[in-house]
């Protein structure tokens, strides 16, 4: 897939290998065997992106009530998103797509690569690696709770 293509539903997913905040590299083929929700944010402590989260932390019942694994992921690097997760007790998972910076996000299609920020782009992908719903919203507009709630909905 080149830059700047998005996918599409039924393709499956690039095989990424990205740290998480403690520099434990976490492969999506791993995560295989369950749904997985990807959630891409573009920076850090921004208002948007921890309202985000944190609605998605007070709501984290949503996923595992769909047998879900939700995975937030940013192109700052994992010592910035170790400070985040532990100030707002994110009780998932964040990756860091810091170094090739931006890997993860042009290879999902998000990647705004004139700032080198991931675009607000969600995904859901299947227990095979198949992409089964996609957002994707710019950097300022937070993404719906309900959409979330529908598109677990159709597991």
């Amino acid at each position: 897939m080149s830059a700047g293509q998005t996918l599409r539903v039924g393709d499956p997913v690039p095989d990424l290998t990205l740290p998480d905040t403690h520099g434990t590299p976490v492969a999506l083929s791993e995560l295989r065997g369950e749904p997985l929700v990807l959630v891409f944010v573009p920076f850090a402590f921004s208002c948007t992106c921890t309202g985000e989260l944190g609605e998605l932390r007070d709501e984290i019942g949503l996923f595992d009530d769909a047998g879900a694994r939700l995975v937030a992921v940013s192109c700052d690097a994992m010592f910035t998103l170790r400070a985040w997760a532990e100030r707002e007790g994110y009780p998932f998972d964040l990756l860091s797509d810091f170094w090739p910076h931006g890997a993860a996000a042009r290879a999902f299609g998000v990647l705004d690569e004139s700032t080198g920020h991931a675009l607000r782009g969600s995904f859901l992908v299947d227990t095979d690696g198949v992409l089964r719903w996609s957002l994707v919203h710019p950097r300022g507009r937070a993404r719906p709770l309900e959409a979330y709630r529908e598109a677990l909905a159709t597991l």
